[in-house]
């Protein structure tokens, strides 16, 4: 039962369902929460405090419906536990509870919440409630991810890059799975640029990222313009072996462009230059130092003659 506009109409370009998780012990409130929603959302639902905070490590949702008193771990600590990390976990949680209390609100805020509902529960309120918090959060969302495209190439900028770099190190400790990191430089970029003019290297710019982008086929894998004529690809749960190898497809993924480059060195096209790096991620290490590392055989595929790419892996 609803009412007023769609989330289609009131998000336009949306192409899914938003995911919806409802987390309540009684599954009578969850079987009543579902026929509001399924119509408009993609249902997620967990009868437990903890279940909820397992799913989201891997369904994370849009927007969190959340009882307060649940038997193992009420929803101040949900709420609470989950807030701490605002990056992984940044989407709006309404109570639904049959706490009616001024305290019990104030307290429902003061642990991160967007919203308070009470129980028995008005199923056009419920979901005008929930529409009007998925669509800002969802077009706050379509913002956000315009703000951390590089504006030439299409692909996530620097900033986006360091975000991506902490998400990935930190599941990679949570994980114990390694990280690969590719650092990229466009061979005799400059040279480039200074023969065949700027314009024609934007399209070279273009063209290249495209390619690095289609090689990256599973979705956590990403390439990022890195600054100037250098990328970088993220590549979470791969060992060193594998990145060398996804690295050499980068380099003939470039090369297949066949972009004539008279003024190279290294070749007669347009070619790039990998170093790659590879940690699992502990306390022993941090980011910055896979970087560096990812750097330094960076170097040593340019002191190597180009067009190659060269690895290391720091140690545990």
């Amino acid at each position: 039962m609803k009412s007023g506009k769609t989330l289609a109409e009131l998000i336009p370009g949306l192409t899914h369902k938003p995911r919806l998780m409802i987390v309540d012990d009684q599954p009578l409130i969850i079987r009543s929460l579902n026929e509001i929603f399924k119509a408009e959302f993609e249902i997620v639902m967990a009868t437990s405090g903890r279940q909820a905070l397992e799913l989201c490590a891997d369904n994370k949702p849009d927007i969190m419906l959340l009882d307060i008193m649940m038997p193992d771990m009420n929803g101040y600590d949900v709420c609470k536990t989950l807030k701490a990390d605002p990056v992984d976990n940044d989407f709006p949680i309404i109570f639904v509870t049959a706490q009616n209390e001024v305290v019990d609100e104030v307290r429902a805020f003061d642990t991160g919440a967007v919203d308070f509902i009470t129980k028995p529960i008005n199923p056009v309120v419920v979901f005008a409630r929930v529409c009007t918090h998925v669509t800002v959060k969802l077009q706050r969302d379509i913002l956000y991810s315009i703000a951390m495209l590089d504006g030439l190439t299409g692909v996530a900028n620097r900033r986006r890059f360091d975000e991506q770099l902490q998400v990935h190190w930190r599941q990679g400790q949570r994980d114990k799975k390694p990280l690969s990191l590719i650092l990229i430089d466009i061979d005799f970029f400059k040279q480039y640029n200074d023969h065949y003019g700027h314009v024609a290297g934007d399209k070279a710019l273009q063209e290249v990222a495209h390619a690095l982008r289609t090689v990256l086929l599973r979705p956590h894998d990403s390439v990022s313009r890195y600054g100037g004529e250098e990328f970088v690809c993220l590549l979470p749960c791969t060992d060193n072996t594998g990145a060398m190898l996804l690295a050499e497809r980068l380099l003939a993924a470039v090369a297949a462009l066949t972009i004539r480059h008279e003024k190279s060195l290294a070749g007669d096209v347009l070619s790039i230059s990998a170093g790659v790096a590879t940690v699992t991620p502990s306390v022993k290490h941090n980011a910055g130092q896979l970087i560096v590392a990812a750097d330094e055989q960076l170097y040593r595929a340019k002191h190597d003659g180009r067009n190659c790419a060269r690895s290391a892996e720091l140690s545990d």
